[in-house]
């Protein structure tokens, strides 16, 4: 006799449960427009421009991938991939990369940096709207991360506007 109640009770928690599996099924998220990331670019670039730097900016959606790279003419070769990978650790981590440089200075911390694709040097940063990661940009070429970083706030800064809040 027990083991129908047990089997009752088994089918009935399975039907209890299963909207809420279903409603986990499927995410939905804000993304980036392709002219809103070039937006978010061209700002950066243009900030570093006007202080004399000659940098690379990177745009990624949430998940990192790039959407927007940019690089000024005189910009280094390896400009674009540190700012794709400032951008992607920003995202990745869910942090400023100025942040990350200074938490992975303790021993504890320290591998982190010797993943694939990290780039722990300041001028990565998010890109947030309603609590919401939408993307995320890097910056690299200016003469320390500060310094990219800086411009990196003026990109996110030229598209603030248009996001939803």
């Amino acid at each position: 006799m027990k083991a129908p109640i047990l089997l009752t009770m088994a089918v009935a928690c399975a039907f209890v449960s299963s909207p809420a599996r279903a409603q986990d099924a499927t995410v939905t998220y804000k993304s980036l427009s392709p002219e809103i990331a070039l937006d978010a670019a061209k700002a950066a670039l243009a900030e570093c421009r006007k202080r004399g730097y000659q940098v690379a900016v990177t745009v990624v959606d949430r998940f990192g991938t790039p959407q927007v790279m940019l690089r000024d003419r005189f910009a280094g070769a390896h400009t674009p991939p540190t700012a794709t990978g400032k951008a992607w650790t920003a995202v990745s981590f869910k942090s400023s990369t100025n942040d990350l440089n200074v938490a992975t200075q303790a021993p504890a911390m320290q591998g982190l940096r010797q993943l694939p694709n990290v780039v722990v040097i300041g001028g990565g940063l998010m890109i947030e709207s309603s609590g919401s990661l939408l993307g995320g940009i890097g910056v690299s070429g200016a003469p320390g991360g500060d310094a990219d970083e800086a411009c990196a706030k003026a990109g996110i800064a030229a598209i603030s506007d248009k996001l939803d809040f």
